[in-house]
């Protein structure tokens, strides 16, 4: 079995949103290659599912990371790149799209205006 890299796993956070079988994090490393961080759009209406979903992510990015640089590690690329490019961006010029390492910050204005309710003590899900 091939060595797979080395990957951060954020303990504490959230690996999911109940309810729903949509994940934040991943279990290990991708055999296959490290998924890539691309802005993705984004379809999702405020009171729908996938918005709360998105902004459950937000909540728990913020209240773990604030806006603080955190590494990509084992977030889910798939929550990310939701998000990417709008709410969170590249937290360094020299970004690597697929690297586990790759630094990002929350852009607390966008993602304020987008997920006002992200920013509040408590998620009801």
């Amino acid at each position: 079995m091939a060595t797979l890299p080395d990957m951060t796993k954020h303990r504490g956070f959230p690996s999911g949103m109940p309810g729903t079988g949509v994940q934040f994090t991943i279990r290990r490393a991708n055999p296959k290659g490290v998924t890539p961080i691309r802005a993705l759009p984004r379809h999702a209406r405020t009171g729908t599912k996938e918005h709360r979903i998105d902004a459950a992510f937000l909540h728990a990015l913020w209240h773990h990371f604030g806006d603080e640089p955190f590494e990509r590690g084992n977030l889910d690329a798939a929550r990310i790149n939701l998000l990417f490019g709008r709410e969170i961006v590249a937290a360094e010029k020299s970004f690597d799209p697929q690297s586990y390492e790759a630094l990002l910050v929350i852009d607390e204005k966008v993602a304020r205006q987008s997920f006002p309710e992200s920013f509040e003590d408590v998620f009801e899900v």
